[in-house]
């Protein structure tokens, strides 16, 4: 078939690896963000702070999924 690899089409791999690349490098993020809480001895409150400002911009990401999903784009 012209214009696939492996019989998937470049939309469909694209797709992949927005949807799981994307949420693998989100999961690698928040062991950083926990790792560098851990290591700064950052405390419980600091914890949260850290986590609520650095993975904050994942929220977008994670918000526009889930409307795309309800709303059938």
């Amino acid at each position: 078939m012209p214009g696939t690899l492996f019989g998937y089409t470049e939309a469909q791999i694209a797709g992949f690896g927005l949807t799981f690349g994307l949420g693998a490098f989100m999961l690698y993020m928040l062991f950083i963000i926990g790792e560098l809480a851990h290591r700064s001895k950052a405390g419980k409150i600091g914890t949260i702070a850290l986590f609520i400002v650095l993975a904050f911009g994942m929220l977008g990401f994670i918000a526009k999924t889930i409307i795309e999903k309800l709303w059938g784009i």
